[in-house]
């Protein structure tokens, strides 16, 4: 898979077909868009690719925002190689693009640039200054620059439209396994160990911390969770995100106790995906009683 870090591509990715959107986490939905589209495109003999913005433009226009993205950047990539897609545009979303009026970006960004024969967007797909561009500006277009606007009806899960807006409802409510069904896969975060107080490690639960940086912040509380380690080691264990009330901490972080693992992880990249939600963060009035707790969620998590 080829990434362009701007719109000036090289000329065997013209005349494609292009899905346009934030594609965060990259659910069902998302993906029954990419099958329409590596099928339309390998019709027509033409390559299939994504054009995303980083940041995310709600991120850029409210920076307040700082817990919101379902996955990170990276892992966008590495979802985006995993389902065969041709090339991937990552525009970066600044203040200067923020200023291009719809009518330009099709346009100039869209015809002139890309070529697009075929553009992918959702039906409720927004773009331009002022949010003003929609798909019936884009239909309107179409004789004029040659291509064809496509969207694809979107998927149910439980009677609810499958959005990344629900997902992160669904993430932050604890409601794991329904959001984990709609991806189609486990929620994960990933980041490098950092080293913490070991406080784990001397009441006998040792833990790797990471840091949420920009993601979504789930529900507070104890989680079963599947770890990857460096890509290689997979393990089960239990993940505590919260901020340590029994030893008077606020500060929010991810904590897993990996088992059958002992081996030092400092700095190490791992993969944290959650499975189950199973109790509320809670403060406990002594490590007697917490020791005791942890135990119980060890037992929960392998049920």
């Amino acid at each position: 898979m080829k990434i362009f870090k701007n719109f000036n591509i090289s000329k065997k990715y013209k005349n494609s077909a292009i899905a346009i959107g934030n594609f965060d986490g990259f659910h069902l939905g998302h993906k029954r868009v990419l099958k329409t589209g590596k099928y339309i495109a390998k019709k027509n003999k033409i390559k299939f690719g994504l054009l995303v913005f980083h940041p995310l433009p709600v991120m850029f226009f409210n920076k307040k925002i700082k817990n919101f993205r379902i996955d990170s950047l990276k892992q966008k990539i590495e979802s985006s190689k995993k389902l065969g897609i041709d090339f991937l545009i990552i525009k970066k979303f600044d203040k200067n693009f923020s200023k291009t009026n719809a009518e330009n970006f099709i346009e100039k960004v869209l015809h002139r640039k890309l070529k697009a024969k075929f553009i992918f967007i959702s039906k409720n797909f927004k773009f331009g200054k002022n949010r003003a561009g929609n798909i019936n500006l884009l239909k309107r277009k179409e004789i004029f620059y040659n291509y064809k606007t496509q969207t694809v009806s979107p998927l149910n899960k439980r009677k609810k439209i499958i959005s990344s807006t629900l997902i992160r409802k669904k993430i932050k409510n604890g409601e794991i396994d329904f959001a984990n069904k709609m991806l189609g896969r486990y929620w994960a975060i990933e980041g490098k160990v950092r080293k913490g107080e070991q406080r784990g490690k001397k009441i006998g639960f040792p833990t790797c911390n990471l840091d949420l940086e920009n993601y979504i912040v789930p529900k507070v509380g104890v989680y079963s969770s599947i770890v990857i380690v460096n890509k290689k080691i997979k393990k089960k264990a239990i993940v505590n995100i919260g901020y340590k009330p029994t030893f008077g901490k606020n500060k929010l972080l991810l904590e897993a106790h990996i088992f059958g693992l002992k081996k030092n992880l400092y700095d190490k990249s791992i993969k944290v995906m959650l499975t189950k939600f199973i109790r509320k963060e809670k403060k406990f009035k002594n490590i007697i009683q917490l020791k005791k707790q942890i135990k119980k969620d060890i037992d929960n998590s392998k049920k």
